[in-house]
């Protein structure tokens, strides 16, 4: 799991090919929720898939820049690039359907 900043985002993004940033904070109830289930995935898809995480209240710019109003919000980016938005806590299975597709 990458822990992002601001100052790192643009190229944690870049040394690798597929991403999956949660956006969240530490008093959000639903971003506590989905957390474990982010680490079960990176761990199935190691190598295929890295985790990110940048937290909103630190990172104001980032999530400004990539218009995040919720969280948690996932966002995958694909060799830099912003290709699949999620808002909202779910399931793992419910995130491995909209992730595959991408992989």
């Amino acid at each position: 799991m990458i822990v992002m900043k601001d100052s790192s985002f643009d190229e944690a993004l870049l040394a690798n090919d597929l991403v999956l940033v949660d956006f969240w904070a530490e008093w959000c109830g639903p971003c506590k929720m989905i957390a474990p289930i982010l680490e079960e995935i990176g761990k199935d898809k190691a190598g295929i898939l890295e985790i990110g995480k940048l937290d909103v209240d630190d990172n104001i710019e980032t999530a400004r820049r990539y218009e995040v109003m919720s969280i948690p919000t996932l966002i995958l980016f694909k060799k830099g690039e912003p290709v699949m938005r999620l808002i909202g806590a779910r399931s793992k299975s419910a995130l491995m359907k909209e992730i595959e597709p991408h992989l």
